[in-house]
């Protein structure tokens, strides 16, 4: 018998389950405050209390990456705490902005499993639901994820794997309460591209990169509670090597998508994510995007706001072709992620 928490293995989980995670997590303004020391971001919302009031935001939000982050960790300890890799997301809505001072919680449902042809791990599939202190729904998301199994000869779970939806459908996302662009101050925003600026098909190259440090991504992973062992203990791949928790660069190409879409101001949904391959300290990661589409639902007439339907690609060294894969239809050499997301921008 032991008092301490091996973590769930793949033999471990069952579909239906419920799992309540461990521990509530109050936001606060220091959170605020690393989140921009850690990752280059200036999107105007977060950055600027002054800026929220002028676009009718009643209070000042935190970046919707920090909401993630932090609802994101609660359930590792129990959905990947074992984990090889965390390999996509769906679904994620941002149902309302999170302030300092709110108290997020999260839950998770096990809606599919597969075990590996290798018989060594399983992906195990999870939908959950990150709420505040007054029991409101802040976001919620589907992933999947590749966990061990403790005993390789384990026997095999029935094969369920969850239909998910390829994109949240515009009448879904969710307009945050007074949100209003109407007279909306593009210098202050910093730069002058609005919704009509943009075409579907169009991409942006972001110009910048970041070098990953080993003590950076070790320190933003541990402000999220994340305590998968990948991403702090040597012994826990065979290489050696510490991986970057993929919302790490997440949060990077995003804050480095600003040069170019600055206007983007809120992330209202993630459609779909891959981390495509693995990023370790000493890689330089750059981004660019291409628009997938863009809507206007008739709901926010009046409001001054779009939604644009953005892939974020993060690459290892920079790729000005912004090419997201092969004429073999495999990802393209140096592609660290790809993820589609719908952002809220002036009209």
């Amino acid at each position: 018998m032991t008092k301490t928490n091996p973590g769930n293995f793949f033999e471990d989980f069952h579909v239906g389950q419920v799992i309540e995670h461990a521990t509530p997590r109050t936001i606060t303004d220091g959170d605020r405050a690393l989140y921009g020391a850690i990752y280059p971001t200036r999107f105007a919302i977060p950055s600027s209390a002054e800026f929220a009031a002028s676009v009718g935001l009643a209070e000042h939000p935190v970046e919707d990456l920090v909401a993630f982050h932090v609802a994101f960790g609660k359930t590792v300890p129990d959905v990947s705490l074992n984990a090889v890799a965390n390999l996509g997301y769906a679904e994620c809505r941002f149902h309302r902005p999170v302030l300092t001072g709110d108290t997020l919680r999260t839950s998770s449902e096990v809606i599919g499993l597969k075990q590996n042809s290798n018989g060594r791990t399983g992906v195990v599939y999870v939908r959950s639901t990150a709420t505040n202190q007054r029991g409101e729904v802040a976001l919620d998301w589907v992933r999947w994820v590749m966990v061990h199994k403790r005993d390789a000869d384990a026997p095999a779970p029935e094969t369920v794997v969850p239909e998910v939806a390829d994109v949240v459908a515009p009448d879904d996302l969710v307009l945050p309460a007074g949100l209003d662009f109407s007279a909306y101050d593009t210098t202050a925003a910093g730069e002058p591209h609005r919704f009509d600026d943009y075409t579907v098909g169009e991409t942006i190259d972001h110009v910048d990169g970041v070098t990953l440090s080993e003590s950076e991504h070790m320190m933003a992973t541990r402000l999220w509670q994340n305590t998968a062992k990948v991403h702090f203990n040597t012994e826990a791949r065979p290489d050696g090597r510490r991986l970057v928790y993929g919302g790490h660069v997440i949060s990077l190409a995003r804050a480095l998508s600003f040069n170019g879409l600055a206007n983007a101001q809120l992330v209202a949904a993630i459609n779909a994510g891959s981390h495509v391959a693995p990023a370790f300290a000493g890689d330089t990661v750059y981004a660019w995007s291409e628009v997938l589409d863009k809507a206007t639902p008739a709901a926010w007439e009046g409001t001054g706001v779009g939604a644009l339907r953005l892939r974020l690609v993060a690459t290892k060294g920079r790729d000005e072709t912004t090419t997201l894969r092969g004429d073999d239809g495999k990802y393209a050499e140096g592609v660290l992620l790809d993820l589609d997301l719908w952002a809220l921008v002036p009209r």
